[in-house]
């Protein structure tokens, strides 16, 4: 319990630091931007593989088999643009219901590129660390571990750092300063999550 406490803690210095680094970069307005801050409500998990084992615990599954999944919750990002509407640092904290209806959530910070634009039509592409946390799933009766988060039973919450956590964003202009967004979170063969809400532009 206290080396994945230890674990937890590490992960979450390391992306503070991470974070710290980025936010005094933010505060270089050097080349002009189109900097937004955007919310975003979840949404839907997809499990490519099903999740048959423990699809039991999963309430709002939309099938016996746990392949989509029904998650309610919201994220809040702030995006920071070096080379106007082509480059930027984006960060994101979300909370959601996860998969079986506990507390859950992730803090990522990554770099997107745009990737392509039609008209008012774009689409980003983005990579950089991310933390995942979860109420502890080891308390719940039947749950068969698939050890894909760490913690022990008596830990409060699992946790899951990826260095890698990535993200593909479609926006199409609705205004001057409002886009729609549809997030995409392509975790194969794991989990594939899909959001959706507005972005409001600074400037």
């Amino acid at each position: 319990m206290e080396k994945g406490l230890l674990q937890l803690n590490d992960g979450m210095k390391l992306l503070h630091i991470v974070c710290m680094s980025v936010f005094i970069l933010l505060s270089c307005n050097r080349i002009a931007a189109q900097d937004n801050i955007g919310i975003k409500l979840f949404g839907l998990s997809v499990h490519p593989k099903g999740e048959e084992e423990n699809a039991f615990l999963m309430p709002n599954k939309l099938d016996e088999h746990g392949y989509l999944v029904i998650n309610v919750g919201a994220e809040l990002s702030y995006e920071k643009f070096f080379l106007k509407d082509v480059i930027s640092f984006k960060v994101v904290q979300a909370l959601y219901a996860d998969c079986a209806e506990r507390l859950a959530g992730f803090s990522h910070i990554g770099l997107r590129h745009r990737i392509l634009k039609r008209g008012n039509h774009s689409l980003y592409g983005g990579l950089g660390p991310t933390l995942v946390f979860r109420r502890n799933w080891l308390d719940l009766p039947g749950y068969i571990n698939q050890n894909r988060f760490k913690g022990d039973p008596g830990d409060k919450y699992q946790y899951l750092f990826l260095w890698y956590g990535g993200e593909f964003e479609y926006k199409v202009g609705l205004s001057k300063q409002l886009d729609f967004g549809l997030s995409f979170v392509p975790g194969y063969p794991d989990l594939m999550s899909f959001a959706f809400g507005i972005n409001y532009k600074l400037n």
